[in-house]
This record gives structure tokens, C-alpha cells and sequence, in this order.
């Protein structure tokens, strides 16, 4: 706006801009940080809520298929099973892959990569009854690579190859064997008189306590659990034999290896524990081979279980749960239990996973 002589705003193209200061009560400011602050709020719950939805209706396990190696354009794949560290129990990590491979027909043969000391008797045969299952239901041949580690728990599962030849590759330095079973027990019986502690626990029956730490082993509790580690045993032993068809016309042969004894890899192949000297390259090869399909032009795949947005913006709640992760695992140690493990301590797992 311009004025003229006589003082009249007039309009023009270089009229000035009034700018007007408008006063915001408190009650509008208050009320516009109070929205900005639900919406802080409500963000993350939405998330979380889209999240458990997404979770719910995931057939996938929460796992996605990663590209490993070959041809990356193939139709037809060969898929890594990953059996990695102490097995505690069968659920988790390891069925959700074999549920992946069963419900992807692209998949035409599996390479059991097993790098495992072992763990406990029903972990181990429910991981290889999943594996007999997937085998058998899909016709799928199972190949196995074996780690720096397949024993004892870790050779059972790889028992899940069933008879077909040329199907367990151990690497160079790998050990395996340790074919037996374990109850572990350690009377500190000795210790706690020394501290004038005595154990005053009331049970149902003293059978109930018989593998109890402050107290050494009567004869015939041992008996009992003698009997209950030799039914584990010869469970592993035929096992065994599915796994290794040659032993059935030779079953002394597999009894004199079954000792809980290790083996270095050449060792394992000269009494006929694996098949071949080899890697996990060599498993793939051998793993096309038996589902007939070209080994340079298929596409190899693993499995991979990532870290969600919500754990990790809930990563300050595991704080807690690892507290808790403590106070079940020396429940569980307090509880007699059999392993096919490689060791000579108890394994400290939970079934957290």
C-alpha cells in the first residue's frame, strides 16, 4: 500500500507488508506439545502392535532365506542347515529352518552343516527325528559338512543322511565321534562339612535326591542310573547304524568305536565314522550330484534369524530376562540330566531361544 498527497493508502507493486504479531494463548501451546508428545507416545506402541501382528502371521519363523554362493539367478537351490553349538533342545533356530526348507519345493537337496559338540538326548533325537522326517517327506538327499566340531550329540543328528553313500564330509581338523552318553555328578559332600553345612532337604522318596551334589552316590542309585545312561546308549547306537548301514554286518565294530572315544577326521574315515575328506564346497557338489541338478548352475541358500526393530528398541528388557536366564539355568543344573555331549562339566543352557 502507498499513500498519496493527500494521505490515501493507495495500492501499488512496491506496496510495503504489514506483518501482525499474533499473540498464541498457553492453553493453544500447551495443547499442541500435549499432541506432539502422544504421538512420541503412540508411535512406538503402534509399532509394536504392527510388529506381534506381523510376527502372528509369519509362517516364515521369523527367518528370511540369504543367498550363500553358485548361480545366483537358479531356480533350482540347495539349502544349508546350520547346526551350530551346544544343542539344548530341538525347538528354535534349527526346526525353524528345516520348516523353511519343507514348505519351499525350489529346494532339491540339503547340506547339514554341523559344528556342535553335542547337548542333551532329547534335543539332539528331536532335531534328528525332524531331519529323518524332512528327508523321507520331500525326498530330499541330506548331505553333511561337518565343522571344527561334530561329536557326540553333533554326530547323531548327522546320523539324519540315513544310507545314502558318500554323505558325511568331515573337514581336515575336524573331531568327531564321542559316541556315549553322560550323566553328569560332583559330590561336594567333602566341601560342605568342612563349612558345617548339611543338606536338610524333605522329599518324597530319597531316589528323589539321588543325583544330589552333597551327598556321594549309594550303589544302588548308581544302578538306577546305569541302567537309565545304557538305554541312551544303545538309543545312539542305532541311531547310529541307520546313519552308517555298513556297521549292521558288523555291529562289534561300532561297539569297539562307541566308547566315548574322539577321533581326528582321518582317523573317523578309516573306521568308516565319515565318508570323505572334504569342505562345505565338496558337501555342495555332492548334495547337486544327488539331486541331479547341475552344481554350477544352482543357487546355494542359508537361513538367517535378524535382529528386529523391536528387540532392538526392547533392548533394554533383556537386561531383566538375562537375570532370569541365570536363575533357570540353576534350576535346570539342579536337575538330573543325560547328555550326548563332548565334555566333562555340565552344559549351561536354557531354552530361552
Amino acid at each position: 500500500m502507498m499513500q498519496n498527497a493527500t494521505g490515501t493508502p493507495t495500492s501499488g507493486p512496491h506496496a510495503p507488508v504489514i506483518i501482525q504479531n499474533v499473540n498464541v494463548s498457553p492453553l493453544r501451546r500447551f495443547v499442541g506439545w500435549l499432541g506432539w508428545l502422544g504421538l512420541l507416545i503412540c508411535a512406538p506402541l503402534l509399532l509394536g502392535l504392527w510388529t506381534s501382528y506381523q510376527q502372528y502371521f509369519d509362517t516364515s519363523g521369523g527367518i528370511h532365506e540369504k543367498y550363500h554362493s553358485r548361480d545366483k539367478v537358479s531356480r533350482d537351490k540347495v539349502a544349508i542347515i546350520r547346526i551350530e553349538g551346544v544343542i539344548a533342545d530341538g525347538e528354535g533356530y534349527v526346526r525353524k529352518q528345516i520348516d523353511r526348507v519343507r514348505e519351499d519345493e525350489d529346494v532339491k537337496a540339503v547340506v547339514l552343516r554341523v559344528n556342535s559338540p553335542g547337548g542333551t538326548i532329547s534335543g539332539s533325537d528331536y532335531i534328528y527325528h525332524h531331519l529323518t522326517l524332512l528327508r523321507n517327506d520331500r525326498s530330499l538327499p541330506i548331505v553333511v559338512s561337518m565343522g571344527g566340531m561334530a561329536a557326540s550329540g553333533g554326530y547323531y543328528v548327522s546320523m539324519a543322511v540315513g544310507d545314502q553313500p558318500q554323505s558325511i564330509y568331515a573337514e581336515p581338523t575336524t573331531t568327531t565321534g564321542s559316541i556315549g552318553v553322560i550323566v553328569p555328578h560332583y559330590d561336594i559332600s567333602g566341601l560342605l562339612d568342612s563349612y558345617h553345612v548339611k543338606n536338610d532337604s524333605i522329599v518324597s522318596h530319597p531316589r528323589k535326591q539321588m543325583l544330589s551334589m552333597t551327598r556321594p552316590v549309594s550303589d544302588e542309585d548308581r544302578q538306577v542310573i546305569q541302567q537309565y545312561v545304557d538305554q541312551a546308549f544303545d538309543r545312539f547306537k542305532e541311531i547310529v547304524l541307520e546313519g552308517r548301514p555298513a556297521f549292521r554286518g558288523d555291529p562289534d565294530a561300532l561297539t569297539g568305536l562307541a566308547t566315548g572315544e574322539i577321533f581326528s577326521a582321518p582317523q573317523a574315515k578309516a573306521a568308516g565314522l565319515v565318508d570323505e575328506l572334504g569342505f562345505l564346497e565338496d558337501a555342495i557338489d555332492r548334495a547337486a550330484e544327488l539331486a541331479q541338478v547341475d552344481k554350477d548352475s544352482v543357487r546355494v541358500v542359508e537361513y538367517e534369524q535378524p535382529e528386529s526393530l523391536l528387540g532392538v528398541l526392547g533392548a533394554s528388557a533383556r537386561v531383566s530376562q538375562e537375570h532370569k536366564l541365570i536363575e533357570t539355568t540353576l534350576l535346570e543344573l539342579s536337575v538330573p540330566k543325560a547328555y550326548y555331549l563332548l565334555s566333562t562339566l555340565p552344559t549351561i543352557t536354557a531354552s530361552s531361544r
